[in-house]
């Protein structure tokens, strides 16, 4: 009995001593989903005690809004963050500079680079105070992250200014990284025991030995975010989504331009929530959206529609917030908004013009037309019209076998007829 409790008390101390940390992979552009998943892996790694979270970066950048949640998350994160530019090869630049100047502790493999900071602004003349404000800002927000872990301000402050990019020697040389490691386990080896600031008042020294390295499973809701994340494809599925359920408004009884303009239009929405938009935007593609409605109901040969072209161009342009970033390419803002009303417009036409035919089916396709009589009409008998026979009815007094006849009207399934002779003479 005795042996049986010690073993258990060994096994329990085998387990309590296992340590575990956490590894993310960065290995495209910095969206909201990277701020999900590291927010997520933070909370995760906080409720385990992680020794600390490996962040495996190869990326080209990203957004800079998603960016800023991302270093506010780092900064005040209770778990140490290591950021490894890996494999060899593999770049930090725009965004993943902010990212990785934010973690405790920076590495590098060697043949990778880090830098080219400078945001993304639209150009021109009359956009270069626009863009002045907005690379100053940027320059701010990243002095205050390398003075804060203690790097070099100078080197981050020329990233965004000057675009400069630095190999993994220059970088350490110039107190921008801390570590050259050729693989993640020597890069382990060599922080092992290191000491790194948590906050202003604590401090933690990390155990590296024996641990053991955790990825988090991407859940489903990451892996959709990840695809429709982006502006481009979130502006794409707005778009389809109006115009399918327009199309269908139009052309009710189709059912696929409804299902897939629901689908898209939801997939937008869950998109656009993680985006940073422009609420006037999103109310002018929606006024929009309304107009095209009123076209279809009260048709003002063009007026509405017209209307809300102008109004999709202006929120096509006015829905991100793209200060500093990428946005939506200019020949899509420009031309998807004319491609969906070419295409309303022909289907509203389309519509207008399939109500001014006459009906082609069942008894009221039979008025106007001529038919012959095979059972005198007195004043109920026979016809035979369009290879049928229909009982008839006459206006006009006893109708004889052979005579022609015009279809007036009807009543339930008999026909309203009278003589072709009389139809003339009225004319």
């Amino acid at each position: 009995m005795r042996k049986i409790f010690l073993l258990f008390l060994c096994l329990t101390g085998i387990l309590s001593a296992e340590k575990v940390a956490y590894q993310l992979n960065i290995d495209s552009a910095i969206g909201p989903i990277t701020y999900y998943q590291i927010k997520n892996t933070i909370a995760i790694a906080e409720k385990n005690n992680a020794e600390f979270v490996l962040l495996v970066i190869d990326t080209p950048g990203g957004l800079l809004s998603s960016t800023r949640k991302i270093v506010q998350e780092l900064l005040s994160s209770r778990v140490p963050f290591i950021a490894y530019v890996y494999p060899k090869g593999a770049q930090c630049a725009s965004a993943g500079v902010f990212v990785a100047l934010a973690c405790n502790i920076v590495a590098m493999a060697p043949a990778t680079n880090i830098g080219a900071a400078h945001p993304v602004t639209l150009t021109g003349q009359q956009e270069e105070k626009m863009e002045e404000k907005v690379v100053n800002d940027t320059v701010s927000f990243v002095r205050s992250i390398a003075n804060y872990r203690g790097r070099n301000p100078d080197w981050a402050e020329r990233a965004v200014r000057e675009s400069i990019s630095s190999t993994a020697e220059d970088a350490l040389k110039n107190s921008v990284i801390d570590i050259i490691a050729d693989n993640i386990d020597e890069l382990l080896t060599t922080i092992d025991g290191k000491t790194v600031k948590i906050n202003e008042s604590t401090k933690k020294v990390l155990s590296t030995k024996g641990i053991h390295l955790v990825t988090p499973k991407e859940t489903f809701k990451e892996r959709i975010l990840k695809v429709i994340s982006d502006p481009t494809i979130a502006y794409l599925l707005l778009m389809l989504g109006t115009l399918g359920i327009l199309l269908e408004l139009y052309h009710p009884g189709i059912g696929i331009p409804g299902i897939v303009g629901t689908v898209s239009l939801i997939l937008a929405l869950f998109a656009l929530h993680t985006l940073p938009i422009n609420i006037t935007g999103l109310l002018l593609i929606a006024v929009s959206f309304v107009l095209f409605v009123i076209e279809a109901v009260t048709p003002t040969f063009g007026l509405f529609i017209i209307s809300g072209a102008i109004t999709l161009l202006l929120g096509s342009f006015f829905l991100f917030r793209t200060e500093g970033e990428a946005g939506i390419p200019l020949f899509l803002k420009l031309g998807l908004p004319l491609l969906i009303s070419l295409i309303l417009g022909f289907a509203i036409w389309f519509m207008l013009k399939t109500k001014g035919k006459k009906v082609a089916t069942g008894k009221e396709a039979l008025i106007g037309e001529k038919g012959k009589v095979v059972k005198p009409l007195t004043p109920e008998g026979l016809i035979f019209i369009q290879g049928e026979y229909w009982k008839a009815r006459s206006i006009s007094g006893s109708i004889p076998e052979g005579k022609e006849v015009v279809v007036k009207s009807c009543e339930g399934l008999i026909l309203i007829v009278e003589p072709v002779d009389e139809t003339k003479t009225e004319t």
